[in-house]
Formats: C-alpha cells, structure tokens, sequence
C-alpha cells in the first residue's frame, strides 16, 4: 500500500463510517447561528456511558503495583463510594475535588463523583501547597480525596473546609477519613439522579505552562462526544492500515496501555481511563515515571501499547533495551500528543516495528482533547502533521486580524464544536478573552494543507520576531535535536537591542558529551537560515523544567537565564 493510498483510504472510511446509519453517523444540530455536528450515537452523559461499561464484568481493567482490579471490582467500589458521598450530603453539580497519584483510587473518585451527578474536579498531584489551596478555594470543593503525600501539603491553615478522604491510612483522623474505611461498607442503593446532556461533567485544570492554571468547566455532552470521537479515530486507523492491524491481531494479545501520563490530564483521563472503562481494555499504572520501569512493565505485562508527551516516548527509545523483541516486542504502537514532533523522534520512531500503529493528536483541554489526530498508515505517510481534523470540529486558521487566512495559509488555529469547553470555572474574563464569536482561539500557529492535514507549527508567544523576521521555535527546537548528543533542547527568544529579539536555546547533553555552544551553533547553521542559528546556547546537565503534562516550562527558562546575561 503506498502512503497516498493509505490517505485514500483515511478518508473513505471517515466517509463510510459517518454517513446516515452508520456507527458514527453524524448529524447536525442548531446552535446559535450555526449548526454544530454531533455523534448521533455518543452517550448522552457520562453515567449512561458507565452504566454501559458494567458489562465488562470480570476482564482486567487496571493493573497496579502487582495488583489486579477487574471491572467488576472497580465498580463495586465505585457504587460503594458514591453511596457513601450521596449520604454525606453531596448533590448534582457540587464539586468533588481529586488530588493524588495515577492509582485504581483515583479511578473510583471521578467514577463515584460521576454516579451520582457530582462534578469530578482533579487538580494537579504535582501542585504545591498554595497551588492546591488556589484551586480548592476556587471550586469550593464539598470533598477531597488525596493520599497521605497531597494530604500533608493541603492540611492546615488555609485549608478548605471539605471532607478529606485519605488513602493508605489505616483508621480516621482528626479532619480526614481513611479512604479503605469509606469505601468498605456495602453500596446502598445508589440515588436516581437526574443528569442531562447540558449539565456540568468536569473541571480540568489547564497546564499552566505559562500562568496560573485555569479551570476547564465541560458539560455531559462534551466529555462524551470527544470520547466517542477517540473511537472514531481507532476506527479510521484501522481500516486505512488493514496490514498493520492484522499483524497485532495476530499476536491475539489484549489491548494493554502502560498508563503513564497523569490522570488529572485530558491525555491520561479521557483517551486512557475512561476510553479503557468504555471499551473494556486494560491498564497498567505506573506509581512515578520511569524509562527503565516503564520497559520492565511493557516487557512483564505485555503492554501493546503507549501514549505520552513526546519527551517520554524519547525517552523510551533512548533506552539500550526498547529494541529488544523480548522487551517491547509486543508493543503495536507508540503515540504522541501536542505539535508537530522533533524530526529525530519521528526518524526514531518510523525506522522501527512498534512504530506501525504510531501516532499523534493535536487537542486541547478547552476541546476535551478534540482537534485532528492520525496514526497508522496516514501518520506515516505526514508525520509532521497533526492529521485530519475531527468530523465533529471547525477549524479555522486567521491571521493576526482575526481574519480568516487564505487556503494553506499559516496563522493562528481556532476550533468551534460540540467538545469545546462551557468556559474557565469562575472565570468570564478569561473565557471571553479566549472564546470570541464561539470560536475557541487556541494559541497554537498552523496551516491545512492541500491534503487537508492539520500542521502545527509553533505557539504564538514561541515565535520570535527577530528583525521582522518570523522564526518557529519548533523548527530550531527540532534542528537541534538532530545532534545525537543531546537529550533535549529548547529554544526561546530573549531581547535584544540590534535585533529586538534574539533566538536563544538551553540544551541537555547526553552522558558523556564534550559538545560547546560553538559546536552547536555549527550545527544549526548546516541545517537552517544564518538568522535562525541560536545566538547564545546554555548548555545543562539537569533536565529541562517540564510541567506533569511534559510541555518545557519556557517561561521559567527564559527567567533563569536571563538572570545571566542581564
């Protein structure tokens, strides 16, 4: 099959597969002044969604620390916890705030919280003590479940006045209940709610890469129709790479995915947690991130397959043992999310067999993950792009004006559609800014090419204005990271009085390395434009400061080093 009949392919099934009738028929609905596509047979709200997910029963749904909980399991546990906080007092629409480690407990907190039409809220288990106040001030949480480690940094002054539900601790406490106490007692009959398509789902916190972080408020209808649309993708995946696929069905193993990006994350909560409890698939958890325990575990539980940032997917193929056939012989397929990838990943990732069934996605937590994605056939025939956009998505591309660019014109990417988020929680100002005339502004620069792929190029604040000249930071990014002897770079623009701003780059040497910025800057003036070429390269032997979604923390960077050269 050649790449540009795999493309074919992509877009008659995505033809076939929503045409009247068929399982992802998609129909139109008015909103507004404009009619928006939905998925006529999406679940309406997540407890229809979950009550479907019961009949998986006794399979394997999530494997942590040697132990197994079965579906039947899990929602034991979650019926006994929603009863448990439908007695305590907790209503429809109140918020449930969750802040601990990817573990089955985390699972059962949203799930519970679902159940009975509370509001699922997780915060970020990275967040430091007046990170967490901030955000349970703001969502005036009625309970909290965290384990002991969040507990110690939510616990005393300041602290909300919820009912804390604590892991691993083996009796109540002054100000908290031990979580295996709360959960132990038989489920009541669990109350009829009433919980309708419009109504409040999820808060999910933004990244925060740049400020601080924003609560993303989405409805029933929302959650559900970008988690339908992640089976659509798989769809689509599987009848244009139909020699792929037989090859993974023919090691007749269980989809399996090592769960290593954070749940409080749209990648982690909706394309893992809750597409595996829909579908009946497995899960691995792992307690930390890892390269060398993320390989024992794909290696010892037959994992097929594994989606992160790209910085972790990296860093898997660094490792001397992920092209072993013993260790990750059974993996299917490696993805990706966020932009477009670093060239030497993507030589990385196609030059070997687990990448057949490799992809990516672009989406965002304002669109419930919800953009374009390809993988497969189709992200090997573009792995630049970030693949077809949704069927359930506008994307538009305007300039600086807010006018809609020409066709395959670059500028900045806005989304409008059924998964777009109700707005930042508590916060008008912030959605207005970010939602104008419906059309979500998502921060990200690209282009549609004449194939119809979504490329994204750079975001806004990262490109850099020297001399009038526009430079992506993704491409020097990328170029740099051609060198085999760095483990990561990033590149950002620091003022300048000659040029208004100059290109700037801190790097990571690998072990061993004797590279010098002269070297490097070498480097890049063999591979791009003289103006694109680094003006100063800090060279680093820890690692790059990342927020727990894996996005660089350029704002702190360009802090830190300007202190130097200021």
């Amino acid at each position: 099959m050649t790449d540009t009949t795999a493309l074919d392919l992509a877009r008659q099934a995505r033809a076939q597969l929503t045409a009247p009738g068929a399982p992802f028929e998609v129909i139109e609905c008015p909103v507004g002044e404009h009619l928006e596509r939905r998925y006529r047979n999406a679940f309406p709200t997540l407890p229809a969604l979950l009550a479907a997910a019961r009949s998986h029963g006794d399979k394997p749904y999530i494997k942590y620390q040697g132990e197994t909980w079965t579906f039947t399991r899990f929602f034991a546990e979650a019926d006994a916890v929603a009863a448990r906080l439908h007695a305590a007092g907790v209503r429809p629409g109140e918020r449930i705030a969750i802040a601990m480690r990817n573990r089955p407990e985390w699972g059962v907190a949203f799930v519970a919280s679902a159940l009975i039409g509370a509001v699922p809220a997780p915060l970020n288990s990275f967040g430091l003590r007046e990170e967490l106040h901030a955000a349970l001030a703001d969502l005036g949480a009625k309970v909290v479940f965290c384990d002991p480690e969040r507990q110690a940094r939510i616990a005393g002054e300041g602290a909300p006045d919820a009912l804390m539900i604590v892991t691993d601790m083996d009796r109540d406490s002054e100000g908290a209940q031990a979580y295996a106490t709360f959960a132990a007692q038989p489920a009541d009959a669990l109350p009829s709610v009433e919980v309708g398509p419009d109504d409040p789902a999820v808060i999910l916190f933004t990244s925060g890469a740049t400020s601080r972080a924003k609560g993303v408020l989405s409805t029933q209808r929302a959650v559900c129709q970008a988690l339908f649309n992640i089976d659509f993708i798989g769809a689509v995946s599987a009848m244009s790479s139909p020699e792929a696929v037989a090859k993974i069905m023919a090691r007749g193993l269980p989809p399996t995915t090592l769960t290593a990006v954070p749940l409080f994350h749209v990648s982690g909560l909706h394309a893992q947690l809750l597409n595996a409890l829909r579908n009946g698939r497995r899960l691995v958890f792992t307690h930390r991130w890892d390269p060398a325990t993320a390989l024992d575990l794909i290696a010892g539980e037959q994992v097929t397959q594994f989606n992160g940032a790209p910085s972790m997917v990296m860093q898997l193929l660094a490792e001397p043992r992920f092209d072993d056939p013993a260790v990750t012989g059974k993996l299917g397929g490696l993805g990706f999310g966020g932009a477009g990838l670093p060239q030497r990943a993507i030589d990385e990732v196609l030059k070997r067999p687990q990448g057949e069934m490799s992809g990516i996605g672009f989406g965002l937590t304002e669109s419930n993950g919800v953009g374009a994605a390809a993988s497969g056939a189709v992200f090997r025939h573009a792995p630049r792009a970030s693949g077809l956009v949704s069927p359930i998505v506008d994307l538009r591309i305007v300039d600086a004006g807010g006018r809609a660019a020409p066709p395959g014109g670059m500028g900045e990417i806005c989304l409008r559609g059924v998964t777009l988020m109700q707005g930042y929680w508590n916060d008008p100002d912030a959605t207005a800014r970010a939602v104008r005339d419906g059309w979500f502004h998502t921060g990200d620069v690209g282009y549609v090419s004449d194939e119809g792929l979504l490329f994204v190029v750079d975001r806004i604040k990262d490109v850099i204005n020297r001399s009038g000249e526009k430079i992506a930071a993704a491409e020097v990014e990328s170029c740099l990271l051609q060198h085999p002897d760095l483990s990561e770079a990033a590149v950002f623009a620091m003022p300048d009085e000659g040029t208004g701003e100059a290109v700037a780059a801190a790097v990571v040497l690998r072990e061993g390395s004797r590279l010098t910025e002269a070297d490097l800057q070498t480097h890049v003036a063999a591979h791009l434009a003289g103006y694109k070429v680094p003006a100063r390269i800090f060279i680093r032997h820890d690692a790059l400061p990342r927020n727990p979604a894996g996005k660089l923390l350029k704002a702190d960077l360009k802090r830190e080093y300007l202190k130097h050269t200021g």
